[in-house]
């Protein structure tokens, strides 16, 4: 790993991965466990190739680039796509992984139809209601889609993937309905699907969706529930195991 020289509100944080580390801005968006679980839910190969749309800091790429043979990972802010480049620098990575700064609603200008083995996404959950859009500030604004809506992530997948390609996605519960019918709509169909709960007997309030492209309609796997935490608040022993802590953790 090389040095990294930290700038204000900047704080070095430990992946307990390979021996990496990643730089989080605490005045911007920092990554949380949705981007871990969606970094460990598809089953990578050596030889695929893997888009991430709308990469942040570069958590997920950092995770799992020993698994693929390179990842290109998009970004609209210049202010993360220049710290994620940074992380993969600090990391040695620039032979895995490729930070691009732009915008995948425009993916069509960015690269060639089809490319892609493996297409991932942590996209805005919420959509913006009418009105409030002024009453949303900072962080959150991370999580509605001003920039992006369910459409345009999925329009943007299936014009990355080739045929037989597979996209995952961490998203809301709530909006399960409208992904399916966005996934149907693109020549995509659901294969696996797994919610995430706080804990055991609590509703979930993530999930974590994987669709093929061309696949035929139906056969849908639904694992089962991941659950987080156990009753006193601990890290469940999956949850333990995704982050690759030890019992003296």
């Amino acid at each position: 790993m090389r040095e990294p020289e930290l700038k204000p509100h900047e704080r070095l944080d430990d992946l307990m991965k390979s021996g990496r580390h990643i730089i989080q801005n605490t005045q911007e968006f920092c990554f949380s466990l949705d981007a871990v679980l969606l970094a460990h839910f598809p089953r990578f190969h050596r030889r695929q190739y893997v888009l991430e749309l709308g990469t942040g800091t570069g958590v997920i790429p950092l995770i799992m680039a020993d698994e693929v043979t390179h990842v290109e990972a998009v970004e609209l802010s210049p202010v993360m796509a220049e710290l994620a480049s940074r992380n993969v620098w600090m990391n040695e990575l620039e032979h895995k992984i490729t930070v691009r700064e732009g915008d995948y609603r425009a993916i069509r200008g960015m690269y060639p139809a089809e490319t892609f083995d493996v297409v991932l996404a942590n996209p805005p959950y919420r959509p913006v209601a009418h009105g409030q859009a002024n009453r949303i500030q900072g962080v959150a604004r991370a999580r509605h889609e001003f920039t992006a809506t369910l459409d345009d992530v999925v329009t943007a997948a299936r014009y990355a993937l080739k045929f037989g390609g597979r996209f995952a996605m961490v998203h809301l519960p709530e909006r399960l309905g409208e992904i399916l019918v966005a996934l149907h709509e693109h020549q995509m169909e659901a294969k696996r699907l797994q919610m995430v709960q706080p804990k055991a007997g609590k509703a979930p309030n993530m999930m974590l969706v994987e669709a093929v492209v061309g696949a035929a309609p139906g056969g849908l796997k639904v694992l089962p529930p991941l659950i987080v935490h156990e009753e006193d608040g601990s890290y469940t022993e999956a949850i333990r195991k995704i982050y690759g802590l030890t019992e003296r953790d």
